[in-house]
């Protein structure tokens, strides 16, 4: 029997809704099955409705499904707005006296949560633990789980804290266990020990740290901010220095500072912090100097909605800059593409000495997805053109910036030999001193332009995915790709073939690629998170292929493969 289980942890912020859905699905991982969860929650301290969605599965899990088996209401609300979504044999967990709601039938389970984390640990703050125990219990998971959980999610708070929050997860499970409802989960199918629970930001800090990234500097804004946080505390271990810089014009300035020295470095944002790192970003395409830039998007403009979704910076990343200069745009469609994605952005940025975005969005950056441990010999440090004493016949006659057919010039490192490295944020010549004259300013554009040809060499092919018969291709990029990919296997049960072409880098534009599948197509949509279908766009410029049809989602949340099927439905027609 497949296992597909849907939860929803819901109650307003400040209510723990986050520790227990982490906790929860650390849980599930363990017991040996694939996660795929997210969070939902608004802009504001106390109050409002939040929720964590976690989808169980003993298959792959890429996306997240809107019928639900089990919901943990920590308030009314949550009841109120999640009451409908509950498939036929769904349960609720519920505290009757804390939520006041009464119950209406037999999928209501009162967990009296205040009360029993009173009994077992005199603190009403751990009925959030109380009901990830009771959860437990209503999946008959294994209780010994549970205790190295916690010392994980709450071990910096001190022994007590951890023995009490373990006492009060007994107290929920020995509760629900006495009901003897269960949710009729299937035996373990594999050991979880060697699985990993991460979210986007978590595997792009981690893959960033593989690579030797050494500086990251930024200004906390969702949903970018997790990444400085968990480089600052992780980058202790590897001699990584992040700081939190006045604003956002500081972090880039000081990013591409850090670069230009030698070190891998790195800022992390979203759209509002960006349009002040413009500038200093440009800096960076004149001085020839590699940075890594995490632009995470979010719906705008201005402040927008900071933590919902959106695809809508796909343009502002192309073109940001004053001027022309060269640069590569990553695009990860999974947590663990995010990984490889950001060892690859640090190769690109140094290897041709420019700048490289890792474009995400609050979708993929907060998600977590079941991943196996990574493949380090997977990760390979290129460091480009860098020259020593050795390699220079006279080190006075260095020249930063020389004119080469690659447009690579040869890289020395400030005060690290007796070469003298000079550039400047005017138009320079080879030495790196400023010019006026044309023919040099020719040159030195079309030298640095020459690296859009080396960067079209190690582009990121597409996935394309090609089914017999098929009726359309569903095109898409970055963390569309679950829903998308979902989508066509269940039209394919269904006996309707779609191919599937997904972008993980969209520039350089990866052209005889997309050319080859969409030939291969009778109808293209394209499936984007904006309102401006700007991948339709750009694939009309760079192809001249012009999309049959767009699915366009701006409501600040993510897909679900649900609402993807309906619209193909609707294009195809007749299948």
């Amino acid at each position: 029997m497949t296992t597909d289980y849907n939860i929803i942890v819901g109650g307003e912020a400040g209510q723990g809704v986050q520790s227990v859905g982490a906790v929860l699905a650390r849980l599930l991982v363990k017991r040996g099955f694939n996660v795929f969860a997210d969070q939902d929650y608004e802009s504001r301290v106390r109050g409002g409705h939040n929720f964590f969605r976690i989808r169980v599965k003993d298959g792959e899990v890429l996306a997240l499904s809107p019928q639900l088996d089990i919901l943990i209401a920590l308030n009314k609300e949550t009841i109120d707005l999640h009451e409908k979504e509950m498939k036929p044999n769904g349960v609720i967990l519920y505290d009757a006296e804390q939520t006041k709601a009464a119950a209406q039938g037999d999928k209501f389970l009162d967990v009296p949560f205040n009360k029993l984390a009173m009994d077992a640990a005199q603190n009403k703050l751990m009925a959030n633990t109380a009901a990830v125990g009771a959860a437990a219990g209503l999946f008959e998971c294994d209780f010994d789980l549970l205790p190295r959980i916690m010392e994980d999610e709450f071990g910096h708070h001190g022994e007590k804290t951890v023995k009490d929050n373990v006492a009060a997860a007994k107290a929920g499970y020995d509760h629900v266990k006495k009901q003897k409802q269960t949710c009729l989960m299937p035996e373990i199918p594999t050991s979880g020990e060697n699985r990993l629970l991460l979210n986007g930001n978590e595997a792009l800090s981690l893959g960033a740290l593989a690579a030797g990234c050494k500086f990251v500097a930024g200004y906390p804004m969702t949903p970018s901010s997790s990444i400085l946080e968990y480089i600052a505390d992780k980058g202790r271990e590897y001699g990584a220095v992040m700081v939190h810089t006045e604003d956002e014009i500081a972090a880039m300035n000081m990013a591409v500072g850090a670069g230009y020295t030698g070190a891998r470095a790195m800022v992390a944002t979203s759209g509002g912090g960006f349009a002040l790192m413009v500038e200093g970003l440009a800096l960076a395409g004149m001085t020839e100097t590699p940075v890594v830039v995490v632009l995470g998007q979010r719906p705008g403009p201005a402040t927008g909605l900071p933590t919902r979704t959106e695809q809508a910076e796909l343009f502002f990343a192309m073109h940001a800059g004053h001027g022309e200069f060269p640069r590569a745009i990553l695009a990860p469609a999974t947590v663990e593409e995010a990984f490889y994605a950001a060892v690859k952005a640090f190769n690109l940025a140094e290897k041709y000495q420019t700048p490289v975005f890792i474009l995400t969005d609050h979708h993929i950056a907060t998600s977590y997805a079941t991943v196996n441990k990574f493949d380090l010999t997977k990760v390979k440090i290129e460091r480009g053109e860098l020259v020593t004493d050795s390699d220079l016949n006279n080190p006075a006659d260095y020249k930063r910036h020389l004119v080469t057919a690659s447009g690579i010039s040869p890289r020395a490192l400030p005060g690290q030999g007796k070469a003298l490295v000079v550039t400047d944020s005017d138009e320079h010549d080879e030495a790196g001193h400023m010019i006026e004259d044309a023919a040099t300013r020719r040159a030195q554009v079309e030298k640095r332009m020459r690296k859009l040809d080396g960067l079209k060499l190690g582009i990121t092919p597409p996935v394309f995915n090609e089914a017999r018969g098929a009726k359309a291709t569903l095109i898409g990029w970055g963390s569309t790709y679950g829903a998308i990919r979902e989508a066509a296997e269940t039209l394919a049960k269904e006996g309707k073939s779609v191919n599937t072409l997904h972008l993980s880098q969209v520039w350089p534009f990866p052209t005889d690629d997309v050319i080859a599948a969409l030939k291969k197509s009778k109808k293209n949509i394209v499936v984007e998170g904006n309102a401006t279908a700007q991948l339709a766009a750009l694939i009309r410029r760079e192809t001249g292929i012009a999309a049959d049809a767009t699915i366009l989602k701006y409501d600040g949340r993510p897909f679900s493969p649900k609402e993807i099927i309906e619209r193909v439905n609707q294009e195809v027609g007749k299948w």
